[in-house]
């Protein structure tokens, strides 16, 4: 991806494409991800993420990743030295993009193109890092196990997430107990097993309807029976429906 320095201490990383997929990679600098329009995954060893224009997602600095979208997306993402940000998570975290930390984004990334001098800069950079706001933990991750056989289990059911599959043919798949079963998946990912399955169905969703496709549609593609399901777990899961919560405003490149 074209890297743009957008001041003294930041780097922007712009790609607008109807999608793309990184290999994995690190950076020295810690990065904030995000997508004006569209989803964007984010793979580490640890899990996925997959955010909507509405959050982004911070990843350290040294962190093996890859970023995906399986739809049309304008990506932006931030380097940053660590050292700039106080109080940052040692870990993945998702980030509250508020309309201002929006703009600053789209600030700095016009800036790559057309510098506006060094005191301007300094003030939008010092701006958005006074913005930064990680958030607790969202359901907006798939923590993955590091148990090899569990890991492929888990993968198996996150690429088909319309699959039923019983807690019992679940212990069956890893040829253990019910009782053994929920203990390593516990243990392994933190999480109950129905609670993972769920996760792994709602980030599907995500992907899906910010390619556009209708609530029925995503509805059988994650296993439900009827959009009124589908539609009452998502609004448990993120407070809003599925309209409410991909409402924002349209994308713009940034000026």
């Amino acid at each position: 991806m074209p890297e743009k320095t957008a001041t003294d201490r930041i780097v922007v990383v712009s790609r607008d494409a109807h999608c793309f997929a990184s290999a994995r990679h690190t950076h020295q600098q810690a990065q904030l991800i995000y997508a004006i329009s569209g989803v964007v995954s984010v793979t580490t060893a640890d899990g996925t993420w997959v955010v909507p224009p509405s959050r982004a997602v911070w990843v350290p600095a040294g962190i093996e990743h890859e970023t995906k979208s399986h739809a049309a997306v304008q990506f932006r993402a931030l380097l940053i030295d660590p050292a700039e940000v106080k109080g940052i998570p040692g870990v993945c975290a998702v980030v509250e993009v508020t309309p201002l930390l929006r703009e600053l984004i789209l600030r700095l990334a016009a800036l790559a193109e057309r510098p506006r001098g060094a005191e301007f800069e300094r003030a939008v950079t010092r701006l958005l890092l006074l913005e930064l706001s990680f958030l607790p933990v969202e359901p907006l991750n798939l923590p993955f196990p590091r148990h090899a056989k569990l890991a492929r289990f888990c993968q198996w059911i996150q690429n088909d997430p319309a699959r039923a599959v019983a807690l019992e043919e679940a212990a069956g798949a890893l040829h253990m107990s019910r009782s053994s079963f929920m203990r390593l998946f516990r243990r392994e990912v933190g999480v109950s097993f129905a609670h993972w399955r769920q996760q792994a169905r709602l980030l599907h969703a995500l992907s899906l309807l910010a390619e556009g496709q209708s609530i029925l549609n995503v509805a059988l593609a994650c296993g439900y029976d009827s959009p009124s399901a589908f539609s009452a777990m998502f609004r448990r899961s993120l407070g809003r429906s599925p309209s409410e919560y991909f409402a924002s405003p349209a994308a713009i490149k940034g000026g």
